[in-house]
């Protein structure tokens, strides 16, 4: 009888430790959500692929992501509730073409005024405008001159050493010699510096690739067309690279699971560069019938980068250029409503950097102006622009299990695209960065 008893009281003792340790954990689990729990509310939140906003809105973030979206979520105890007022919750804007190592002022000749160490220092500084901007993702599209130093910024975000977007990034951008970025019209006895690395055929190409894929480059950007020129309605601009060369980049790069993008304005380069299966056709000025069908079937992306052009037409280096670059830029908005009505798929790129960090946004509104739709443009920066840059699981929608990169704008940028340069509120990977007073009702 009393082993009996004193087995009952064992296992009484056993079930009750059993359930402490239960309740123990789950009040741990239960402790760590309560921590690491963020509830955002406004007005709205964006639907980007249904192109239309739901009212109210709220996002329930735990850790790096959203753990889910809709007019009402859960509010676990303990989580920070962040009211952003009259404002519409969006993913993180994407800019697919970037130059963090180039500022006003100093594009050509910035391999000899400035120092690597000190370019690195205002990429680190444009980073952060950028992020500040909304920009929570971003391709850099060669640092012009800089090797690899973009690697050393990526890496220094992603180790969260300074503030910036999540990058892709392909160190130098590879030109031929006396192409679009050599150091033309210098004195030759000075041998100034291309902003490009040199390849000058297939084998060239694919050795420089290796190199850049070695110092960790996301990506290869090659020069495919040279300096362009418009007279009247005839748009012409040299190719440099064949198509059977392109096809070599290609093919190394697919080797290593990487892609290609090309600078190219016109025909034929943009011909040879499809038809060897680039990622992305950045600029665009010109694109013939045949290579706008095959862009549609391949899913190749037409980054416009309509910003850059406007800036120039505005702030020319000399004041007889304006009238040229308006041309171009004229140009480019009706071939660009072409391309729309041939089905091109375009992502959203500017070419930030010889005007300045954080007010690219402008490109939004520049691609409604020439012929795009409100949704269409967000759709093209958002889930195309994930796609480019590879992240098409994590970035670019509000969804369960997506990284919480979420920013907050004044207005429904549905109604009035002009609401993406009012960013009051940046969140990446979970963490507010950015957060200013919310607007009144």
């Amino acid at each position: 009888m009393v082993v009996e008893y004193a087995a009952f009281i064992m296992k009484l003792l056993l079930a009750a430790t059993l359930a402490t340790v239960a309740l123990t954990a789950n009040a741990q689990d239960l402790e760590q959500l309560d921590v690491d729990s963020t509830v955002l509310h406004a007005a709205r939140v964006l639907d980007v692929a249904a192109g239309k906003v739901i009212s109210p809105g709220e996002i329930l973030v735990v850790g790096d992501r959203i753990r889910e979206v809709g007019t009402q979520v859960n509010h676990p105890t303990g989580a920070i509730v962040v009211d952003l007022g009259d404002t519409t919750l969006m993913p993180g804007l994407i800019d697919a073409h970037v130059h963090l190592f180039l500022h006003p002022g100093a594009e050509d000749l910035q391999t000899v005024q400035e120092s690597v160490p000190e370019r690195v220092l205002s990429a680190a500084s444009a980073a952060k405008a950028d992020l500040m901007a909304g920009f929570t993702a971003e391709r850099d599209m060669g640092t012009e001159g800089a090797g690899c130093a973009d690697v050393a910024v990526r890496n220094a975000i992603d180790r969260g050493q300074i503030p910036g977007p999540h990058m892709r990034v392909s160190c130098n951008a590879i030109d031929i010699l006396g192409g679009h970025e050599d150091a033309i019209g210098f004195n030759p006895a000075q041998h100034v510096l291309s902003n490009a690395d040199y390849a000058n055929n297939a084998g060239e190409l694919v050795h420089i690739m290796r190199e850049q894929h070695k110092g960790g480059a996301d990506f290869t950007k090659i020069y495919e067309t040279g300096p362009d020129s418009l007279l009247g309605d005839v748009f012409t601009t040299p190719f440099q690279y064949t198509q059977a060369e392109l096809t070599a980049a290609v093919t190394e790069a697919h080797r290593v699971g990487s892609r290609v993008a090309v600078h190219c304005t016109g025909e034929p380069g943009a011909s040879y560069a499809v038809h060897a299966g680039v990622a992305s056709i950045d600029h665009a000025y010109q694109l013939s019938p045949e290579t706008m069908k095959l862009m549609r079937e391949k899913q190749i992306y037409a980054v416009p980068t309509f910003t850059i052009m406007e800036y120039f037409a505005k702030h020319p280096e000399h004041p007889g250029d304006a009238p040229h670059y308006q041309a171009e830029l004229d140009y480019h908005a009706a071939e660009f409503k072409k391309q729309l009505a041939a089905g091109v798929p375009f992502a959203l790129g500017t070419d930030v950097g010889p005007f300045p960090h954080g007010t690219q946004a402008r490109e939004f509104e520049l691609m409604v102006q020439y012929g795009m739709s409100p949704a269409d443009v967000l759709r093209s920066d958002l889930i195309n622009g994930a796609k480019l840059l590879d992240w098409a699981d994590s970035i670019g929608q509000l969804k369960p299990g997506y990284l919480a990169d979420i920013i907050a704008v004044q207005g429904d940028p549905l109604a009035n695209i002009n609401a993406v340069r009012h960013t009051v509120f940046v969140m990446k990977d979970g963490e507010i960065v950015r957060r200013k007073a919310p607007p009144k009702n």
